[in-house]
């Protein structure tokens, strides 16, 4: 039998005094519900909602895969594990993502852990090779799951589910309302929690600054340099594009950080902490790996390429 998770010590080993009021409202009542879908915006404290709810569900006497986290990007994969790792349940977690060495990932599967997170590409290509059994998951969670559909995973969920007993829980949370739920989705019914704000007033300003391709690293580093010591975040679709401009920051002698997917969980911790101290005012980072991220005191975002 799954033991009920000791709340208070988990908040206590990620430094949090209590829980908001969309985690306190999803968690009530947790045993009693099957089908859950939490809509609320970035930022909200969704990754930790579910993951009690996964924790909820892991029984520390059985054996194979418990409970999968499907996540559209590899940056949200290594940041529900880093929390998950943080609350320090005891129970073995593992990752699987593109860019990953698959080999690696197959050797830690064979143990079978607890929790696996992964992106739907590669949980897909596990589950078809066997490396995955999915007849033991008892816990499904579809985080952003508008985005997973956005970028064209369906085939790749389909592959998933169809490999599940489909006597699973499932746990699905999405920034926007959607429209419909997917067919390859096993139920029809789904308990929803709308936490999503409609804004009738906005005190965002937007502005389209122009620039050719090549100028566009400068462009951006004159844009925030004129926020003077004003909280700033540029984000980019991709590593690549986040190192690139951080290399053209360093020679200027710009103080910044960068936050990406790819970073070691140390080093991304470090770069966290020294802009919300105040060391450096400027965070360059993937959108996806900031997802979740709560830094109230930003005055700007610069977008160096179109949202995905």
């Amino acid at each position: 039998m799954a033991i009920k998770p000791n709340i208070g010590l988990i908040l206590q080993s990620l430094s949090i005094e209590k829980l908001n009021t969309m985690q306190e409202t999803v968690l009530a009542g947790i045993e009693t519900r099957r089908n859950m879908l939490v809509l609320s915006p970035t930022g909200s404290g969704k990754t930790l909602a579910f993951l009690l709810q996964v924790l909820q569900e892991l029984d520390e006497n059985k054996e194979g895969i418990q409970a999968l986290i499907i996540a559209p990007a590899r940056e949200l994969v290594l940041q529900i594990e880093a929390v998950f790792r943080s609350m320090k349940t005891g129970f073995k977690v593992s990752v699987c993502y593109g860019g990953h060495h698959s080999r690696t990932e197959q050797n830690r599967l064979e143990e079978a852990p607890a929790l696996v997170i992964g992106t739907p590409g590669r949980l897909s290509d596990h589950i078809q090779k066997g490396v995955i059994d999915a007849s033991t998951i008892r816990m499904v969670v579809l985080d952003e799951f508008d985005k997973s559909l956005q970028m064209g995973f369906h085939a790749q969920l389909e592959v998933i589910f169809k490999a599940l007993s489909g006597k699973q829980k499932h746990f699905l949370t999405s920034a926007t309302r959607l429209e419909e739920i997917p067919s390859f989705i096993p139920f029809k019914q789904v308990e929803t929690f709308d936490f999503l704000v409609k804004q009738t007033e906005t005190k965002l300003k937007l502005q389209l600054v122009r620039t050719a391709p090549e100028e566009k690293a400068e462009t951006v580093l004159k844009l925030v340099a004129g926020f003077g010591q004003e909280i700033s975040l540029v984000f980019c679709n991709h590593r690549e594009a986040v190192e690139r401009i951080s290399a053209h920051f360093k020679e200027k002698g710009f103080a910044h950080g960068i936050f990406h997917g790819a970073m070691e969980q140390i080093d991304r911790e470090r770069n966290l902490i020294k802009f919300r101290s105040g060391a450096c005012h400027v965070l360059i980072a993937t959108d996806l790996a900031a997802r979740g991220l709560d830094i109230p005191e930003i005055r700007h975002v610069v977008h160096y390429q179109l949202p995905i």
